[in-house]
């Protein structure tokens, strides 16, 4: 048995449980634990000092190379998106469909394969899944019976290359720092092909057999948002009153934008506020509540843009343009763990939350002020194309707005041309990952096909105070000893066996990590500790790293394992149970295949 750990060991340990745990937990974050996890070893490292552990160490990581390569990478991506580069892979995937699904299916899984060995995921996904849902819609086949083999089919093709995935690249940023560099970009492929192959055939296969038959929910425009007008008639109820007896007229549910009196006087919504015959209330609701609160207030009902014919059955109540949406709820939406305040949302986003779906069940907008807000909510808006349009824009939560057609641009070429210059510059070893990639930032930005202002929409604080953490993470355990002191305990509690199984044991730990904190956490956190293992047991590092990398990619068993799972929950129907069914077989079939390509490929046996 190895020596007990030294004390800056030990506590580096104890930070590496506080901060898995923080990132599992849904009380806190993701930026949040990010930013926790910072201060703790930061003001940690101060008051004990380590010789050759500086505090100001860990800053060092919002500069490591891995980090910016994964941000140049994605503000590249972001320059395909806006552009409207993947717009052919959009179009072929929705023909694909209108052929049937027994063709369809299978083209779309290995499609969208092929393409997220190259973009990452989480961006992808967001193209493709409103074009997949809306293909889907056409056909007779259930979204529930696609969407999450699309998903899986995207993860999986994120194992091929070393810039698929932010996790791809950060663990090799790590696996860098212990001296182990020198994978190429597709040194990934040939160990998980076999893998691959067997992954995306089950999911094809078992996909329509294991995952239910639910289909889209229905009457959702029935509860449409309209803006109106109430104007108060003489002798009517509301002539004469006070507000506050207005409101408990209408038991409290009528929410009342601005009181107009006379042409140009917008008066103030005090309680003791008397009405008087011609003020117009401008208000945001149903159908049928505006219509309880006409009859209700003996007012006059009219659109907010026509103030001179009232509603009726031959004038009825009109959206003007109005759209709905989803909003989907992850761990990185300001929306996250709070309770929603109806008014601070439609006052911030210009938007009207109109229920909340969470898995199966549905909440109305008179309750959603009730919940605290968990991952993979999807709350439906309604606003302007515009406002939702500004909110898809702001990249801080997911928005599906039944969107199928991709922006075009005349920028779409070079968009394409610059991307494949860097993946070819990378591929034949002409300069670093993260060289090309900022150069090719660069010329994305000089040709306008981005601008600065996607920067922010793309680099998000959650992104950024994840990675850090992680990064932060793993420095501690290598620069305090603790990386090395958990390698010497696995190798010595852990019973002598061959190599494969060693390695096919850590990728059985990882696993189930990446299942429950973030990849990125469980992939850096595990990768020094994996290193050892293999020092220890005087084996070759390189498969330790493969198998690291590939096990963190394998978030399939849960919703909150990776955030396109969370992202197809509400539109697939899925509740937990259906992760867990389909995924846990196809994490069996692949956890061993890959155990067995690595070993092949690095003569394991």
């Amino acid at each position: 048995m190895p020596d007990l750990p030294s004390f800056h060991a030990l506590a580096a340990l104890l930070l590496v449980v506080a901060g898995l745990y923080l990132f599992a937990s849904d009380r806190f974050t993701l930026p949040t634990a990010g930013m926790g996890i910072l201060i703790l070893l930061v003001l940690g490292s101060y008051l004990f000092p380590l010789p050759g552990l500086n505090p100001v160490d860990f800053f060092a990581n919002f500069g490591d190379e891995a980090l910016v390569t994964v941000c140049t990478m994605l503000l590249l991506v972001k320059g395909l998106e806006v552009t409207g580069a993947l717009e052919p892979l959009a179009t072929y995937l929705s023909r694909s469909w209108r052929r049937g699904a027994v063709y369809a299916l299978p083209f779309t899984l290995l499609l969208s394969a092929l393409a997220s060995a190259f973009i990452n995921d989480t961006p992808l996904m967001a193209i493709l899944f409103p074009v997949v849902l809306a293909s889907v819609a056409q056909s007779a086949v259930a979204p529930s019976r696609v969407l999450l083999p699309l998903n899986y089919a995207v993860l999986i093709g994120g194992m091929a290359t070393t810039v698929a995935t932010s996790t791809n690249l950060l663990a090799l940023g790590v696996a860098a720092d212990l001296g182990i560099d020198g994978f190429a970009l597709f040194d990934f492929a040939r160990p998980m092909l076999g893998a691959a192959v067997l992954g995306l055939l089950y999911i094809w296969l078992a996909g329509p057999q294991l995952l239910p038959d639910r289909r889209p929910r229905q009457g959702e425009t029935a509860r449409r948002v309209y803006s109106a007008v109430l104007s108060v008639n003489r002798g009517g109820y509301a002539d004469g009153r006070q507000l506050a007896a207005v409101f408990a007229r209408t038991d409290g549910r009528m929410r009342i934008e601005r009181i107009q009196r006379g042409d140009d006087l917008t008066v103030a919504q005090s309680p003791g506020l008397a009405l008087a015959a011609g003020d117009r209330l401008h208000l945001r609701d149903t159908a049928d509540q505006l219509k309880q609160f006409e009859r209700l207030l003996g007012a006059t009902l009219f659109n907010a843009g026509d103030l001179q014919h009232p509603v009726s059955e031959r004038i009825p109540l009109d959206p003007a343009g109005q759209q709905l949406a989803e909003v989907v709820i992850t761990r990185g939406s300001p929306l996250y763990q709070r309770a929603l305040d109806l008014a601070d949302f439609v006052y911030r986003y210009r938007l009207a939350p109109l229920a909340l779906h969470r898995g199966e069940l549905e909440v109305g907008s008179d309750a959603i002020t009730d919940q605290r807000l968990r991952a993979g909510d999807v709350i439906l808006v309604q606003g302007s194309a515009e406002a939702i349009r500004e909110l898809k824009a702001t990249g801080s939560m997911l928005v599906l707005d039944g969107t199928v057609d991709l922006p075009r641009s005349n920028r779409a070429v070079a968009a394409f041309a610059i991307f494949a210059a860097v993946i070819l510059s990378v591929a034949f070893g002409l300069m670093a990952v993260s060289v090309a990639a900022l150069i090719g930032v660069a010329l994305m930005l000089l040709t306008r096909c981005i601008e600065w202002r996607h920067i922010p929409e793309t680099l998000n604080t959650t992104l950024v105070m994840v990675m850090v953490a992680s990064l932060c993470l793993a420095t501690a355990l290598i620069k305090t000893g603790a990386a090395g002191w958990l390698a010497a305990l696995w190798v010595a509690v852990v019973p002598a066996m061959p190599l494969p199984l060693t390695l096919a044991l850590v990728m059985a730990v990882v696993t189930v990590m990446t299942n429950f904190v973030t990849n990125n956490a469980a992939a850096v956190v595990a990768m020094p500790v994996a290193v050892g293992i293999a020092g220890a047991l005087g084996a070759s590092p390189e498969p330790f790293v493969l198998g690291v990398i590939f096990a963190a990619n394998m978030p399939f068993a849960t919703s909150w394992g990776y955030q396109t799972n969370a992202l197809i929950m509400a539109a697939g129907g899925y509740v937990e149970r259906d992760y867990a069914r389909f995924g846990i077989p196809l994490t069996l079939i692949m956890l061993p295949a890959l155990v067995l390509g690595i070993s092949t490929v690095y003569g394991l046996f």
